[in-house]
């Protein structure tokens, strides 16, 4: 009888969900099923602060906190580095699971990127004509990479007044601004048509080498970077690198004049001396203007072969590019044996030859997205867009309270990637170190 009373209570505490080993725990499913519910996320930044509990990981878009004493740690934690964060999210805090360290610091470049806003990326992509007014205001509105300076903003000014407005639009940008002009000599000339800021225009190209050979070419290019310098100007957009042999060509007085052998070096010897006078220099424009119409006035179709391009046109902007040209301009000639559909300026395949085939690896500006080829074509804001799209760094433009909301507006609805913001940015402030401006 004893017996069977031991083990009917064996088979009622079984039932009861207990063990008769007393050293036996039992398994709380509830809490294996809240660990397997606690997702982890991860999180790409740089260390900006380190407490003894804490890691403070600044992100592009945001920067977090987490407790680290529990973290999987793999590398030096050290402020500024990169790093890559798993963490978990638990009772109102991020607990940081494994942190990955990179040895590699962030540049100075990266790091001005990482700490811009929006806002300035984009700005830094556009050189803005010089308004006449609310020069400044502008500056501070939208943080325009640079001022492109024409009569209207050149001819009213002393020679001292010209300088302290350029000195003025310095102080006000946060980053140090392109100041550029065209300067070519010749047929166009910004500042020296002016008696006040020379005695008489900068010859042509053609001139001067009629004259003195290259001898006399890089002496002139000497005294208009030692003037340019002298007014706070810090690029030239100049040399105009198209080949052309005939004086019915729309672009011949602005060129050289002679063939592409001759042009190239003609181009080696101005940007040699330009990148030694640190001066800012632009090859225009390319992919080469050839015997086209002038797209200031309408859209221009090219029907040369590529073959003619690679042979011949291309190469005085590989001559400029070797010496070590810090921009490209690029034309609104609608390339035919490219792109049949877009004008070079907004074509992503001429574009893709200039950086993968000609390996240029600097600053590519836009022709002005004011002229009829583009602004009747496409309208301002579609215009550029485009541009961006397309790969150009910079934007040389005129209605920057249109065009730059624009470009912002797209990045913002993911029409245009911020990394392909920041790609441009980087090379823009590459160059802008390249010329003391960093």
């Amino acid at each position: 009888m004893k017996h069977k009373l031991i083990v009917a209570l064996s088979i009622l505490l079984c039932l009861s969900g207990c063990s008769t080993k007393p050293d036996e725990k039992p398994v709380d499913k509830t809490e294996e099923h809240q660990e397997e519910s606690i997702k982890t996320m991860e999180i790409d930044g740089m260390i900006e602060d380190i407490t003894s509990t804490r890691i403070i990981i600044k992100a592009p878009k945001e920067t977090i906190s987490m407790n680290r004493e529990k973290a999987d740690i793999s590398g030096d934690l050290i402020v500024g580095n990169k790093a890559h964060v798993t963490y978990k999210e638990q009772d109102d805090d991020r607990i940081a699971i494994q942190i990955q360290i990179s040895s590699e610091t962030k540049s100075d470049i990266d790091e001005m990127i990482f700490n811009m806003t929006l806002e300035e990326k984009v700005g830094q992509m556009f050189m803005v004509r010089c308004p006449t007014s609310e020069a400044l205001e502008a500056i501070d509105t939208y943080h325009m990479g640079g001022y492109m300076l024409f009569d209207e903003t050149i001819s009213p000014y002393t020679k001292d007044q010209f300088i302290t407005n350029n000195e003025a639009f310095q102080r006000e940008s946060k980053i140090s601004m392109l100041i550029g002009v065209d300067e070519e000599g010749g047929s166009v000339n910004r500042l020296s048509w002016y008696t006040n800021y020379r005695s008489q225009p900068f010859a042509s190209p053609q001139t001067l080498y009629q004259e003195g050979g290259f001898n006399r070419i890089i002496e002139d290019t000497k005294e208009k970077d030692a003037l340019l310098k002298s007014l706070q100007i810090n690029v030239n957009f100049a040399p105009v690198s198209d080949v052309s042999t005939n004086p019915s060509d729309f672009i011949y007085p602005r060129a050289f004049g002679k063939d592409a052998a001759q042009t190239s070096e003609y181009v080696k010897t101005v940007i040699n001396t330009m990148k030694t006078d640190q001066m800012g220099s632009v090859l225009k424009h390319f992919p080469g203007y050839g015997n086209n119409q002038d797209t200031h006035t309408g859209s221009s179709l090219d029907k040369r072969s590529y073959d003619n391009f690679v042979k011949q046109d291309f190469l005085p902007f590989e001559a400029g590019i070797e010496a070590g040209a810090g921009s490209i301009l690029v034309s609104h000639n609608i390339i035919m044996a490219v792109d049949e559909n877009n004008p070079a300026s907004l074509s992503p395949k001429l574009h893709e030859i200039l950086r993968q085939d000609l390996n240029f690896d600097g600053v590519i500006f836009t022709d002005d997205l004011f002229m009829d080829a583009i602004r009747k074509t496409r309208g301002l804001e579609e215009g550029a867009i485009e541009a961006v799209e397309a790969g150009n760094d910079m934007l040389i433009i005129r209605n920057y309270k249109v065009q730059i909301p624009a470009v912002l507006r797209a990045v913002k609805e993911g029409t245009i990637k911020e990394e392909r913001i920041n790609e441009s940015v980087k090379r823009i402030l590459l160059w802008k170190k390249q010329l003391g401006l960093i």
